[in-house]
């Protein structure tokens, strides 16, 4: 099974722990874990289903390559980040 750590800037907003999912790609992981935190689904995506411009995902150590379908592979070592992507000077 993967693993699904929130950044802390993400669990302020929303109260959610550490997930071990089952799923072949970042868009299966990320739907178990709005399905069990239901408050992630405002936060990470758009009204269009779209992940929001301020969340960055990185599967193992990597940031993902697809943000439109997210279909990023996983296998059951993936372990799967998903920060507030931040911006400023």
């Amino acid at each position: 099974m993967a693993t699904v750590t929130f950044a802390p800037a993400i669990q302020r907003h929303v109260s959610v722990d550490e997930q071990q999912v089952d799923g072949a790609t970042v868009q299966s992981a990320l739907a178990t874990c709005t399905t069990r935190a239901p408050g992630l689904r405002g936060y990470l995506f758009n009204d269009q289903g779209r992940l929001r411009a301020h969340v960055a995902v990185f599967v193992d150590g990597h940031l993902i390559k697809d943000r439109s379908h997210l279909s990023d592979a996983l296998d059951a070592e993936s372990r799967v980040y998903v920060a507030q992507a931040l911006s400023g000077g």
